[in-house]
């Protein structure tokens, strides 16, 4: 019974931090999408307007909704299937520590035998570090969307004259 009052604990306390979490993204959301027009910036009508060709948040709900939409959206194909790799592995690796997790369970539950408890302990800690490593490649997929989406217009290509690299990048102040 106590277990249960821990884990019920736990499940209010991280309701708690993931309302709060969200509050704060809707906070901040309007603090980066302030004075979007054109007219709060300067830009008279016949100055030519740089429009990004992918959005950036837009990747990133993509891939928030299903992981390796957003670098298909970006147009960057090899990456989906790498990210839907990463997260299938580490789901069969969590699986197989949970399958384990429940044998052993099992068998300590029966017997009483500290040894049991000891290789059941193992594979819980196992189980959750790799909860932690999905949860880790889920951020990385949405951080790798927005980034990418953000340098899709960013090109480095040569001048033929001097045969140097040159950069094209554009600030609108």
């Amino acid at each position: 019974m106590k277990n249960l009052n821990v884990y019920l604990n736990f499940l209010k306390s991280l309701t708690n931090h993931i309302v709060k979490i969200i509050f704060l993204l809707f906070f901040f959301y309007g603090c980066f999408f302030a004075q979007t027009k054109d007219t709060a910036k300067g830009i008279s009508p016949n100055d030519s307007v740089f429009v990004m060709q992918k959005s950036p948040w837009g990747a990133v709900l993509r891939s928030a909704l299903i992981p390796g939409w957003g670098q298909i959206y970006n147009e960057s194909y090899i990456k989906a299937p790498i990210i839907w790799g990463g997260i299938a592995a580490l789901v069969l690796g969590w699986r197989f520590y949970n399958v384990r997790y429940k044998t052993y369970g099992n068998l300590y539950s029966q017997n009483l035998d500290t040894r049991y408890k000891t290789v059941r302990d193992f594979y819980h800690n196992q189980r959750d570090l790799i909860s932690i490593y999905i949860g880790l490649v889920y951020v990385l997929n949405l951080v790798d969307a927005y980034v990418d989406a953000e340098l899709f217009d960013f090109n480095v290509h040569e001048d033929y004259h001097t045969n140097q690299t040159m950069l094209g990048i554009k600030f609108n102040f």
